[in-house]
């Protein structure tokens, strides 16, 4: 009998793997504490729970159809970004699989008619930076899938989703983690301007003040274990652009329990911004 032993809200943006040297010209000075917390979070919380699986909601992966979770036993080669390939290029990455969970995950949905789950194998398919730049920080023994967001998803259909990784893990003998690998609000500085908002402050450089109090008020529910409130903001929430329809969040949740969940987050670093979008690392202890 399988149990989800933690989750995480986790940022995954470029500045992670940039040198430090980098890091700290494009922020005055100072060093973003988003890479301390994901240091912080693997030693504090990842790490003691001794976990076998960890399920990245992967929010860059975008499928059309159905949900696609990766199957193979082994994910391993070199990543370059097609996004930013002068900052994340030629990463070397590799990962155990997890083909039973990923398989069991999918045959949930083989006889509904409301969602579609499918395992892939192939050692072709490609991997994104919001699993890829997670693994110098919070990679160890565990076996790595990645799940993408379907885009023509809604958020019952991430919910759901999540609901049947719960029912997949319970059919196997696991110790899992869910990370929702995206950010809170997501909208970019135009070209011209860009540059001139690299820095974490968010009040300066988050895209609008609506979007930073918006972002902090999902926050503090997190904080406080209110999941209902942050379901049901969603919809006022997709206004401000979260990270794949929030979808990362939802199907995490899902896997939590939905509305119903009450796990408390621990926030590691500070909320930042990134280039314009609101960014912070949660763990909720399960």
């Amino acid at each position: 009998m399988g149990e989800i032993v933690g989750a995480a809200v986790v940022s995954h943006v470029p500045p992670l793997v940039l040198p430090e040297e980098v890091r700290r010209a494009m922020n005055d000075g100072d060093d973003t504490s988003l890479v301390q917390g994901l240091h912080d979070m693997r030693a504090e919380k990842l790490a003691p729970i001794e976990a076998d699986t960890v399920v990245v909601i992967d929010s860059h992966w975008f499928t059309t159809i159905e949900h696609v979770v990766t199957s193979a036993d082994r994910r391993e080669g070199l990543y370059t970004s097609e996004e930013l390939p002068r900052g994340m290029s030629q990463m070397p990455y590799d990962m155990p699989g997890d083909r039973e969970l990923a398989e069991a995950w999918g045959a949930l949905s083989d006889h509904r008619d409301d969602t579609w789950i499918t395992p892939i194998d192939d050692p072709y398919l490609p991997v994104n930076y919001p699993t890829i730049n997670l693994l110098p920080f919070l990679q160890g023994d565990e076996r790595w899938i990645s799940a993408g967001i379907v885009q023509t998803g809604e958020t019952d259909d991430f919910l759901l989703f999540g609901e049947l990784l719960a029912e997949a893990v319970a059919q196997v003998d696991r110790r899992v983690v869910v990370l929702a690998s995206g950010g809170l609000s997501h909208r970019f500085w135009p070209l011209k301007q860009f540059r001139d908002h690299e820095g974490a402050d968010p009040d300066k450089h988050v895209r609008t003040p609506e979007a930073a109090a918006a972002d902090r008020k999902v926050l503090e529910w997190f904080a406080d274990g209110n999941h209902a409130a942050v379901v049901d903001f969603v919809p006022d929430y997709l206004e401000f652009k979260p990270e794949g329809k929030f979808g990362h969040y939802l199907t995490m949740v899902g896997a939590l329990g939905g509305s119903a969940c009450t796990a408390q987050g621990t926030q590691f670093g500070e909320y930042e911004a990134v280039s314009g979008t609101g960014q912070a690392h949660v763990w909720f202890d399960v």
